[in-house]
């Protein structure tokens, strides 16, 4: 719980401030062990730090304004508490605030800086936690946040991109979906009802239509909840099992469009990742491994560790272990020997991260414009059975006349 405190100092200065307590005792002992003579203490009303930061409230934006402003503020010459007070006074969102008040407690009880962010793994990335604990150890926060915000930056372009052209192809399967669940399911049985109950005695292929759209007609209403009960208990499978998110990483990779644009995107986060972590200090077989559990792509994610752990540290150079991966294209594995060489590796791998950033929004274009016909003409061909199927009965009913 937070507790707001009024306290004096040996020299008479009176300081008022926040800290995170179990209860008013814990805040009292605190405040004798910084020498301060308490005044006034009182709970802050309604503020739990862990359930708001636990909310999951604090997305990338935030991320990348936390960063942006404690890195101008360290520019300036800000002690890094003075900076969490100022942005704890500045931002109005709770869940930040109440980040920055465990923050800045934490600090006063020594504990370090980068601890409060290792607690929300699922808010901040291991890279995330990792940098900022480099960045304190080697004194160098200022830098490590400049290049956090900018590398977050391009992540949060990067994900933009990649949603802004989903955008219609989404949309377009969607309307897709509720046209055909209309069709099937509402108009074809009423309209195979009319022709059957008639008496009239259609060809077999609008016989075979109109059955199926009886049948969807009968049993619409079951089939779709057993299709969203399966699309639920798939989605909880692939969270739960490794054997079969390999099945469905292994399908997917199977589809030569979507294949190209998965492998891009993580071969883009791969080179991102492990350039910012090598920039920040950290070793490189530790940099290796924390990448891989941020690529998000099982076959980069099983190389990687084994780039690692049966190559780096059995001896082999960067570039051998690397050659030895047949996931990464040659010109990956060649640029990653040379760089090793010559002993910039971080800034190669950055030049690859933004190569292969405009290579995603080449492949994303591709993929759009395929799945665009490809939605338009099933929908099309469905439409058409349909139709061929009303039509064909109709006519031959009008030639008898």
């Amino acid at each position: 719980m937070v507790f707001k405190y009024i306290a004096s100092q040996q020299d008479g200065r009176v300081v008022e401030s926040e800290t995170e307590a179990n209860d008013v005792t814990e805040v009292l002992n605190f405040l004798i062990s910084k020498g301060l003579k308490p005044v006034s203490i009182k709970p802050v009303a309604g503020t739990k730090t862990k359930s708001l930061v636990f909310s999951g409230r604090i997305n990338i934006t935030d991320q990348i304004f936390l960063s942006k402003y404690l890195s101008l503020m360290l520019k300036i010459g800000t002690s890094l508490l003075q900076a969490i007070n100022i942005l704890i006074e500045d931002f109005q969102k709770p869940s930040l605030r109440a980040l920055l008040i465990e923050i800045r407690s934490n600090i006063e009880k020594g504990a370090p800086f980068h601890s409060t962010f290792a607690k929300y793994p699922k808010i901040f990335s291991q890279v995330y936690i990792n940098l900022v604990k480099a960045g304190e150890s080697s004194g160098d926060l200022e830098q490590v946040f400049d290049n956090l915000t900018i590398s977050l930056t391009k992540e949060k372009m990067l994900k933009d991109q990649i949603r802004s052209a989903l955008v219609y192809p989404t949309l377009l399967l969607s309307t897709s979906i509720l046209i055909l669940i209309f069709l099937v399911s509402f108009a074809l049985p009423k309209i195979a009802g009319v022709f059957l109950e008639s008496g009239f005695d259609p060809p077999l292929f609008s016989k075979v239509v109109f059955s199926i759209g009886l049948f969807f007609g009968k049993f619409g209403m079951l089939i779709l909840l057993a299709g969203v009960v399966g699309i639920a208990i798939a989605f909880y499978a692939y969270r739960a099992s490794f054997t079969f998110k390999r099945l469905v990483a292994g399908l997917v990779g199977e589809i030569p469009v979507i294949k190209d644009v998965v492998k891009k995107i993580a071969l883009q986060r791969f080179a991102a990742t492990l350039s910012s972590l090598i920039k920040a200090g950290t070793p490189i077989t530790d940099a290796i491994e924390i990448t891989a559990g941020t690529v998000g792509q099982l076959e980069l994610k099983e190389a990687l560790l084994r780039i690692s752990q049966e190559g780096l540290s059995k001896g082999l150079t960067i570039g051998e272990a690397f050659k030895k991966e047949p996931y990464f294209p040659r010109t990956v594995a060649n640029l990653m020997s040379i760089s090793e060489k010559a002993g910039h590796i971080e800034e190669v791998l950055g030049t690859l991260a933004d190569f292969y950033t405009s290579e995603i929004d080449s492949s994303l274009k591709t993929l759009v414009a395929f799945l665009e016909p490809a939605l338009l003409l099933f929908i099309g061909f469905v439409i058409g059975l349909i139709a061929l199927a009303i039509i064909i009965p109709i006519y031959q009913l009008t030639t008898k006349f």
